[in-house]
């Protein structure tokens, strides 16, 4: 999301140079969605990636479809959703084009509309994946009653939501939960919350807490917020934002530390700001 229109504006040669960055430190999923960049960062992404000669075995590639959003590039006149049959298939075709390649990997339904009919959804992922355009289907964004609408029609293998220390209710409100019961991979965007992003009471408990934890495990902050998710049982998989190579490093080794127990609880505390229940 961050490395086309809306983020830092990537060069091809760039996009090109940080994918063979992120496979270098074994980042081998990349998250795209139709919308992001105003619909343009997908296609910059496709460039680079021919450019630079991957065999495309040799990454996955996610995308999201669904939110219409008012630009130049859409005859839009209100922000809205759309999840008719023509719409998502039509969506699936350009997102493979756009990204030069023949097949998704995961396609996610972007967030949940009132207005989502299941037998549209259904016959849709069913002509996608019998034409060989995807190869599974998930959705982003939505509750486990959302979620079993489509469960006894769809396989549902990916729900990505948010996650992170300074938010962590889908710790608390079914959804990993339902990851679990449900095998799915549970994908959790913005996994560093507002920690580097607001001052604030529950960003200077968490700090406190940290101070001393990055000595003990001798690893930065973002490290440590990656390791309290990788933690759950549940599996997680960060989404990590950053463009930047080093932290794109750090990200990654960061699944190699272990919180102690009471470290992971100590963190939760100080984002609560009270005693766990």
């Amino acid at each position: 999301m961050t490395w086309g229109l809306w983020g830092k504006k990537l060069s091809t040669a760039q996009i090109s140079a940080l994918i063979n960055k992120c496979i270098s430190n074994e980042i081998t999923t990349f998250d795209h969605a139709d919308i992001y960049g105003d619909y343009t960062t997908e296609a910059e992404f496709g460039k680079a990636f021919k450019k630079g000669g991957l065999h495309r075995e040799s990454i996955q590639l996610i995308s999201k479809c669904g939110i219409q959003l008012i630009s130049n590039h859409r005859p839009n006149k209100v922000k809205h959703y759309n999840y008719s049959k023509g719409y998502i298939i039509g969506s699936a075709e350009q997102s493979i084009r756009n990204l030069k390649t023949d097949y998704l990997d995961v396609f996610l339904l972007h967030r949940p509309s009132p207005l989502m009919h299941v037998d549209d959804v259904l016959e849709a992922v069913t002509h996608l994946k019998q034409k060989g355009i995807i190869k599974a289907f998930g959705v982003s964004n939505f509750s486990v009653s959302q979620m079993q609408v489509l469960a006894p029609h769809l396989e549902i293998t990916t729900n990505q939501v948010e996650c992170s220390l300074t938010q962590p209710t889908a710790l608390f409100n079914g959804v990993l939960d339902y990851a679990m019961l449900k095998q799915q991979t549970a994908m959790v965007w913005s996994p560093l919350g507002s920690y580097f992003k607001q001052k604030n009471e529950q960003n200077d408990r968490i700090s406190k807490q940290l101070e001393g934890l990055c000595k003990k495990y001798q690893a930065t902050e973002d490290q440590l917020l990656y390791a309290w998710l990788l933690k759950h049982p549940s599996g997680m998989h960060p989404v990590v934002g950053t463009s930047n190579p080093e932290r794109l490093k750090k990200a990654s080794e960061s699944t190699n530390i272990n919180l102690e127990l009471e470290d992971w609880f100590l963190l939760l505390e100080a984002s609560q700001g009270k005693e766990t229940p």
